[in-house]
Parts: C-alpha cells; structure tokens; sequence
C-alpha cells in the first residue's frame, strides 16, 4: 500500500487535510533505486505544531511524498545529527498544506510550509537518502540513513551555510558594575534590574536549555517559550524571577524553585517563574556579542518574545533619573544602566553596565 495507511489514519470530514479519494488496494510500490527519471524532484518541510513540535520533510517520489518526522529540523551544522522518524507517505497535495488539524484527530496541531523547493538525487536506497536541497530557507547537501525499522538519522555534508554559526557553548552572563546610575544621557538606556537569577538561555529546534538555573524540566512553564521560537535559534540572556502579588521580586520563592528538579502542582501554582529577556547575544547562526546595544535590542524586539511567564521589559533613553526614582517608588531592587554602544562581554564586569547601588 503507497496511500493506504495515510488515509486511514484520516476522516476527511474531520480534518482539513488533503485525503485523496482511494478504492480497494493500491500496488505496492518500491522507492528504492538511483533512478530519478520520472519520480519528481519537489521537497517540502512543514512545521508541525502537534503533541511534541517537529518538523515533516517530505520528498516527491514515485507520486507521493515520502516523509521523516524530525523533531529538531534539518541540521544547519555538519557537527550535528538530528533524529529523523518515518511516517506514512503522503499525497502530492499535501505539499502546499497549511491549517489547524483538529484535536484528537492523528496529528492534532498548527502546521505551516516552513521551506520548499526542489532536489537533485543523488541515491535512493532502502538505508539511505541522499539528495541536495535547493530551497529558500535551506540550501545543501543531506543524507538520511536508517538505524533502525522507521529511525533513521539526518546530516548536512559538506559545510555550513556561509557565515553560519553555531550557538556558543560554555558563556555565562555579562556583570553589571555596581554603583550610581549614570546620569541622564542619550548614551545610556535604562531599565529596571529585578534581582532574580541571572542565566542565559538557548532555543534551538523549539526546545530551550537554561544555563545557571539547573534543568528545564524545573521550569515546565517556560517550555511553550520554545514552541513560540519555532525554528529560530537563539541565545537569550534574561532574569529568572518569582513575583508576589504586589509584583516585587521574591527571593524565598525563587531560592525554593532552584533548589526544586521536579516542582509539585502545588509549588509551580504557588511560585510561577517568570523570565524577563533583557539581551540577545546569537539568532539563526549569527554571533550579536560584538554589535552594540541598540542593534542587540532591536533584534530582541523584532523576536516578539511575550507569554504568560516571559517578556520583554521595557528600556528608556535619556531618563535614568525618572527610571530610579519609579523603581524605587515601587520598592523595587535596582536599575541597570547599559551604554547603547556597548559590546557584550560573556562572564565579565562590564563598565558599560551599571547597577544602582
């Protein structure tokens, strides 16, 4: 059976997802074979919003579309295998598919064409796929090869896309200097500093890793943070706090949560965390740590990072009397200064940012 499995994993008075019409059983049919004449040359890859985020690579062949499920995408670094897992093969129509599968349908969730295009084969065979993409979001060199029944493993040959980067490994957050706030300047941006744990954040593949705040299984309510990102790889540098209901920053709380691998229903209603993003430092493959402020905090707005447990505070120019005075009105901690030419420098005390003593 070619179509047979996809449709009966789907009602088509259910779902609005191409069901081709299908009467009695089709011909087996063998994808394996170098030969590309005749067999299609188009590729999608679609972002899957279903239980857990993936994305479905489909290529056309022998009139379907044979698919891989991967949950982190197409690997952008040779460095990196991502795991890849066969699905069913899909009608040709589903190649320009974009809608909301209902819940509790197969495959429950958003999808959208994330990239599309064509490819050169250059083998088929029943271990292993190797074809060169030409789309407008990924351009390369791939092979699929099994592991095992329907695991198989994806790998970019060759090199990077030019200029390309990988997320920096082993950084710990920038230091403010500790003493009185500059005085109002246009040079400076001002903001409020909440005394919560300082740590840097990456998402990569919709899946986030905290470094200096344990596990992201400690912190299941930042989770959906990732599924907002999508595809995008970023590294965040933020603030972990825990609010009271007058929203100043809880200490006892948040010193509970940290010391907390596996937090109960009851701590996580009693103490929610929240991340507050204050600085971009890596997005999609490019290093920020040398660009200045301004251009960092632009790239941070465009991200458009808002949740219900993360945000992105709000900075003021030319104001940092009237920012210390509010903060302090409001009993909060502290205000950070940043000079808005500044670099940023991984795990340093930095001049070019100051925390109001």
């Amino acid at each position: 059976m070619s179509l047979g499995p996809y449709r009966a994993k789907r009602d088509a008075t259910r779902t609005p997802e191409p069901v081709p019409e299908g009467h009695g059983p089709e011909p087996a049919v063998d994808h394996t074979g170098d030969e590309q004449t005749g067999r299609g040359d188009a590729f999608v890859v679609q972002e899957h919003h279903a239980t857990a985020l993936h994305w479905d690579v489909r290529l056309e062949r022998d009139g379907v579309l044979v698919s891989w499920a991967v949950p982190k995408g197409l690997p952008l670094d040779p460095a990196t295998n991502h795991l890849a897992k066969q699905t069913e093969d899909h009608p040709l129509e589903y190649a320009t598919f974009g809608g909301d599968i209902p819940r509790g349908e197969y495959g429950g969730g958003h999808v959208a064409v994330w990239d599309s295009g064509t490819y050169e084969l250059e083998k088929w065979q029943e271990r292993e796929v190797k074809v060169v993409l030409h789309g407008s979001r990924v351009d390369g060199r791939y092979v699929l090869f099994r592991t095992r029944r329907d695991d198989w493993m994806v790998h970019r040959m060759g090199r990077p896309p030019e200029g390309w980067l990988p997320l920096p490994q082993g950084l710990s957050p920038m230091r403010p200097t500790e003493g009185p706030v500059p005085a109002d300047s246009d040079a400076w941006a001002y903001e409020v500093a909440w005394g919560g744990a300082a740590l840097l954040v990456a998402v990569e593949g919709g899946r986030l890793t905290l470094a200096g705040a344990g596990p992201v299984a400690a912190f299941p309510e930042l989770r959906p943070m990732g599924l907002q990102l999508g595809s995008r790889q970023v590294l965040l540098d933020a603030d972990l706090v825990v609010l009271d209901d007058a929203g100043h920053p809880d200490r006892t709380r948040l010193a509970e949560r940290l010391a907390t691998p596996k937090p109960g229903r009851a701590l996580l209603r009693g103490a929610p965390v929240q991340l507050l993003v204050r600085d971009l430092l890596h997005v999609e493959g490019r290093s920020l740590l040398a660009a200045p402020y301004d251009q960092r905090r632009a790239a941070l707005e465009a991200l458009e990072l808002q949740g219900p447990c993360w945000q992105v505070p709000p900075v003021f120019t030319g104001a940092g009397a009237a920012v210390d005075a509010a903060a302090r009105a409001q009993g909060l901690p502290a205000v950070v200064a940043t000079r808005r030419t500044s670099a940023y420098r991984p795990g340093e005390v930095s001049p070019d940012r100051v925390r109001s003593s």
